[in-house]
């Protein structure tokens, strides 16, 4: 079809019917969409292909195909390639199925997750029901905190204690890269940063600054999966009180406040090779990075009293302390 669409735009081109000798300023090409295919083998030696539907695969222990039988008759059926989603294969999904089972948020969820949309997506049932699993979980979640996030007010950055300012980092350090995903139509990474906040979010403690933490973070979450899986967006989105329609609130934005740390991770190497990991002050100097590195236990157990020749600190980084 990519094909046609520019032989036509070229002809209508050289017909004078238009200016234009591409049919696109930018174009988004998507992936095929792949599943397993099986078959008997008729007589005359013709497949006879069956939809995977119809079949129960056993597995061995890492989940490699090994044997399948018919559902109908508990008969063996030969088990071919992966191959793409085609009527002549008989080896594709009824999405109907799939909507009445999970519902229309799940298959959509699934197929955004399961690939980059110009890759090829390998289809699993094991991985519908894994998204499933997570709008569930995210639903409970909601249920279980909808009065306080009903009630909660705006954030008191300044009040946070040490555990709610990295739950409330994450969070935006997640929105940070989403909303870089979605600009490069990686909408796969999208659905992992609203897994992450939501793992975030699950972290909370009660206590002061926690409703309102938490509203805002699942806030942020439901506007960033409503263009993924629009019905549960809206539906919380009404039930916790933000508003009537998640369509009409305003696309969210990290706060630059929010991403700013209080203390950093180094990863920790005696004689080059990875031995442990420091939390510093954003703002320690040499010497008390050195301290910090000099300190840990694991360093300690490699350095085994040796003399230590110098320290090497890479800002940021690493902490490299050679015998």
């Amino acid at each position: 079809h990519l094909l046609y669409s520019r032989f036509w735009t070229k002809v209508m081109r050289d017909l004078g019917l238009t200016t234009v000798s591409e049919p696109f300023a930018n174009l988004l090409t998507q992936g095929m969409v792949i599943a397993p295919t099986f078959y008997r083998e008729s007589a005359e030696g013709r497949k006879q292909w069956i939809n995977p539907a119809e079949v129960k695969v056993q597995t061995d222990d890492k989940g490699r195909p090994v044997s399948a039988l018919l559902n109908r008759d508990g008969q063996p059926v030969a088990i071919g390639g992966i191959e793409k989603m085609a009527k002549s294969k008989n080896n594709g999904v009824d999405p109907q199925a799939l909507i009445e089972q999970y519902g229309a948020d799940t298959a959509r969820l699934f197929i955004m997750f399961a690939a980059p949309p110009d890759q090829a997506l390998e289809w699993s049932d094991s991985g519908v029901a894994g998204a499933y699993r997570f709008l569930r979980r995210l639903w409970v979640y909601a249920a279980e905190h909808q009065e306080t996030i009903r009630t909660a007010g705006a954030v008191d950055a300044a009040a946070l204690t040490e555990p709610l300012r990295v739950v409330r980092r994450e969070v935006h350090e997640a929105l940070r890269q989403a909303l870089f995903d979605f600009g490069r139509h990686q909408f796969n990474t999208v659905v992992s940063g609203g897994m992450k906040m939501l793992n975030a979010l699950g972290r909370i403690e009660a206590g002061e600054g926690a409703a309102a933490v938490r509203r805002e973070g699942l806030s942020i979450l439901l506007r960033l999966l409503s263009p993924i899986t629009p019905h549960i967006a809206h539906e919380l989105w009404r039930e916790l009180g933000y508003g009537d329609d998640v369509l009409n609130a305003v696309w969210p934005a990290p706060d630059e406040a929010a991403l700013a740390r209080s203390l950093i991770t180094l990863v920790v190497q005696v004689n080059g090779k990875l031995r442990g990991q420091i939390e510093v002050p954003v703002d320690a100097d040499r010497s008390a990075i050195e301290q910090a590195a000099q300190h840990e236990p694991n360093v300690q157990r490699f350095v085994e009293g040796q003399p230590i020749r110098k320290i090497v600190v890479v800002p940021g980084k690493l902490v490299n302390v050679v015998c």
